[in-house]
């Protein structure tokens, strides 16, 4: 009977931390967008799990600036589901017995007006080769409307078949009239796990003074809260509300305690994620490119070293005379994390943590941090492909990526002679921490520069499948391998799905 009760109190909990990991940007003392959050909202059925309201509406990868972003989460006790297109017909998916998640997003749209977003954050991860998986952006999870409906118009093709299924379960006369129900429909499969939220919970909190718990405990106090304001009726927070809710509660910290911290958190953002908000700085010390580009995509009347690489460089600039201390988030491109790299690097007389997430949640990484003792390094492989002066550089980490970047290089850059492959080994647990990402970036400088000898304004090319936090400290060590271009790849396969270069480093 406990075991069965089990699964309930987690997914009471999950819902409750998205509501907490969004209900904390109301504490940025008049400088955040968001205006209300709530949880278990009135609001349309099945997306009023979470609500967050703006005001002015916010600017996302689409043409319409959003108002409103209505949450439907689902939690689920194994980590391994998979589910597709076809799931989205059917109402069992969201554990139902009438309406699928489709017809709940039709009726949702038509009640919740102008500028309204809809995310579903699942724990369930998408099939492998379902056409769902092609439509998911990889910037900020969008459904690509564009894509179900380019090409063939015929229900034959295989975007054919879903547009063909959605469509006439839910009665609609034409493609057109689907469109308009998709638009602003955003899906998040293989959502962090509760660990991982309760992680971002606390960094969040710890930026806006609030006290979340102790490492040593062994529950979360604000999982508790949730459950007890459920129970006296109060789902819904502006910003006086919520911060009066804090001291009554007692968990929002004096300044002295939140300023205890030397660090200052400064946040870079060229993607958009589940939270509705930035996460882990204020906004006056967060640069926000999301709107250079489309998608993962840098819009066509801008130039990454022109008008992307001035603006990164003067904001850490300006943030190191703020203070010589930095705790820097990147949710961005890895150009733009290897340029952070090259600012901050090892002369500077910067002392940087870096917020790394991953499947165990953030972590602070430090170059110090120790992590590196033991460490698994670099199995280096070298791959002659012409007799051109240029170097390819494949460092796999997350993934492999020797295939797409031999590819890219056969096709597009006749003076790469050489493809050296840096890859941790099957089995290794990747990298481990700042330490362990600093020493491999070092190492991979030392060979490169080895490789060059006497030619050392060879060009390499940085391909890579990897933490941001290796770019990062990569970038430190740019004068060791420089001149060089960062190639970022196609995640949403909508381009050319492969490389593309980004911007020179000399």
């Amino acid at each position: 009977m406990a075991d069965a009760v089990l699964p309930r109190w987690h997914g009471d909990n999950y819902q409750a931390r998205v509501f907490w990991e969004n209900a904390l940007n109301l504490l940025d003392d008049g400088t955040s967008c968001i205006v209300e959050v709530a949880f278990e909202a009135d609001g349309p059925k099945a997306f009023d799990d979470v609500v967050v309201r703006y005001d002015p509406a916010v600017v996302r990868s689409g043409p319409e600036r959003v108002t409103a972003d209505y949450h439907q989460v689902k939690w689920h006790v194994e980590y391994g589901g998979r589910f597709g297109y076809a799931d989205l017909v059917d109402p069992a998916f969201i554990g139902a017995k009438s309406f699928s998640i489709l017809q709940r997003l039709e009726e949702a749209r038509k009640k919740a007006g102008p500028g309204a977003c809809f995310s579903f954050l699942t724990t369930y991860r998408i099939k492998d080769g379902d056409p769902l998986a092609d439509l998911v952006s990889g910037n900020d999870r969008s459904l690509l409307v564009e894509k179900l409906f380019d090409g063939t118009k015929t229900d034959g093709s295989r975007m054919g078949a879903v547009r063909k299924l959605w469509r006439e379960h839910l009665g609609l006369l034409d493609n057109e009239a689907l469109r308009g129900v998709l638009a602003g429909f955003r899906i998040f499969d293989g959502h962090r796990s509760l660990e991982e939220l309760k992680d971002s919970i606390v960094l969040r909190a710890r930026t806006v003074g609030v006290i979340t718990t102790m490492p040593t405990s062994s529950d979360f106090r604000l999982d508790e809260l949730a459950r007890a304001l459920k129970k006296r009726g109060l789902n819904s927070f502006t910003r006086e509300t919520f911060r009066q809710l804090c001291r009554d509660e007692s968990i929002l910290a004096e300044a002295a305690a939140a300023a205890a911290d030397p660090h200052l958190p400064v946040a870079i953002r060229s993607f958009l994620g589940p939270a509705s908000d930035i996460v882990g700085a204020l906004p006056e010390h967060t640069l926000v490119l999301t709107d250079s580009f489309r998608q993962r995509y840098l819009r066509d009347d801008l130039d990454w070293q022109r008008d992307i690489r001035p603006r990164v460089e003067s904001f850490l600039r300006q943030k190191v005379v703020r203070s010589p201390m930095l705790r820097l988030i990147l949710d961005a491109h890895a150009s733009v994390a290897f340029i952070a790299g090259a600012v901050l690097d090892v002369k500077s007389g910067v002392s940087v943590e870096l917020v790394q997430k991953g499947r165990v949640g953030s972590r602070v990484w430090r170059a110090d941090d120790g992590s590196e003792s033991g460490a698994p390094d670099f199995q280096i492989t070298e791959h002659r492909l012409g007799d051109g002066p240029e170097i390819a550089i494949a460092i796999s980490v997350a993934q492999s990526a020797e295939a797409a970047a031999r590819a890219y290089c056969e096709a597009s850059l006749p003076n790469v002679g050489r493809l050296v492959v840096f890859a941790l080994g099957p089995g290794q647990r990747g990298v481990l921490g700042g330490g362990h990402a600093a020493a491999l970036a070092e190492s991979l400088a030392n060979h490169l520069r080895s490789l060059k000898g006497n030619d050392i304004d060879a060009l390499a090319h940085v391909f890579a499948a990897a933490p941001n936090a290796l770019l990062f400290y990569l970038g430190q060590q740019h004068q060791a391998i420089a001149p060089c271009v960062v190639h970022e790849y196609d995640f949403d396969r909508r381009g050319n799905k492969s490389y593309q270069p980004s911007m020179i480093i000399d």
